[in-house]
C-alpha cells in the first residue's frame, strides 16, 4: 500500500517509515487509514501487534519507528528514555541567524496566559530543555528572508523544538500555536480558518521535519535518513543571502536593492 505508507526500512523487527505532515500519529476517527498506527495495521495485515515506538506531532513529517515484537518495542523505547538516540531535524525558521551554530538552554513549562491549553513556554520555573541548532542556508523571497536549520533536541520536551526555535527570535514556517498568534490553531481545529489566516502562515503545515534517527541495537550502529515532502523544499527557494556571520573581515555588506 504505497500510497498509505512510505517505507524506509522493513525486517521481521522493525519497520521504519517517513510520516507525512497532517497524519495523527494514533487516531482519532475511525477511518484506519486517519492515523499512522491504522496505516501501519493495513501494511502489516494480521500479523503482529505493531507498536509506535517514537511520535510526532501531527503537523511534524519524519521518521517514525515501530517495533513489530514486544522485545524489539522495550528494547528501543530504553533507547530513547536513556536519551541514547540521536534525533537530526530540518526546520524552516522566519530571519537570518546572527551567529552559524548554537545552543538554547531554557526551561519549559505551561503558558497559562494562553487561550490554547496544550501550549507551553520558557519559563525559570519549567522542565530542563536544550535544543542544539546549525544554520545550512538562508534565502529570500517575496515573503521575506527565511533560514534553513539542523536541530537536535538534547531533551524530549513537548514542542521543544518549536518554542526553543521561537525563543531564539526564529519561529518556524506555519506554526499555528508559536508562529505569533495561537488563536491560528484555534480556528483551524475548529475548522473556521479564512483563507487570509492560511496565507499568513505561508504553509499548509509547519515546516519541521524529522530527518535522521541514529543509535546503537542489538551490536550494530542503525542510522535512517528521509526527505522531507515536496511542499517543504519547494519553499527553501528563493534568492540566496548570505548572513552576516559569514562576512569576511572588513567586508561591507552589500544593500539590499
Amino acid at each position: 500500500m504505497a500510497e498509505l505508507l512510505t517505507v524506509v526500512h522493513e525486517d521481521a523487527e522493525l519497520l521504519v517509515v517517513n510520516k507525512p505532515a497532517g497524519l495523527v500519529c494514533h487516531p482519532t476517527k475511525g477511518d484506519a487509514s486517519s492515523s499512522l498506527i491504522g496505516r501501519v495495521r493495513l501494511h502489516l495485515g494480521a500479523s503482529g501487534a505493531p507498536q509506535l515506538v517514537n511520535r510526532l506531532d501531527r503537523e511534524t513529517s519524519g521518521l517514525v519507528l515501530v517495533a513489530k515484537t514486544r522485545e524489539a518495542a522495550r528494547d528501543l523505547r530504553r533507547l530513547w528514555e536513556t536519551r541514547a538516540v540521536t534525533k537530526t531535524y530540518l526546520a524552516i525558521v522566519r530571519g537570518v541567524p546572527a551567529a552559524p551554530a548554537g545552543e538554547v538552554d531554557a526551561p519549559l513549562g505551561p503558558d497559562p496566559a494562553s487561550p490554547v491549553a496544550i501550549q507551553d513556554c520558557v519559563r525559570p520555573d519549567g522542565a530542563p530543555a536544550r535544543t542544539a541548532w546549525r544554520w545550512l542556508r538562508s534565502w529570500r523571497r517575496a515573503e521575506g528572508e527565511f533560514s534553513l536549520l539542523e536541530v537536535q533536541p538534547r531533551t524530549g520536551r513537548k514542542h521543544q523544538i518549536r518554542i526553543h526555535l521561537a525563543h531564539l527570535g526564529h519561529p518556524i514556517v506555519g506554526d499555528k500555536i508559536y508562529g505569533g498568534d495561537p488563536r491560528l490553531y484555534l480556528d483551524f481545529v475548529f475548522g473556521r480558518l479564512t483563507p487570509a489566516q492560511a496565507a499568513q502562515m505561508l504553509l499548509p503545515h509547519h515546516a519541521l521535519h524529522a530527518a535522521e534517527l541514529a543509535f546503537a541495537w542489538q551490536g550494530r550502529d542503525w542510522r535512517f535518513t528521509a526527505l522531507p515532502e515536496p511542499w517543504f523544499t519547494d519553499f527553501a527557494r528563493g534568492e540566496e543571502l548570505q548572513p552576516p556571520f559569514l562576512a569576511a573581515p572588513g567586508d561591507t555588506p552589500a544593500t539590499p536593492a
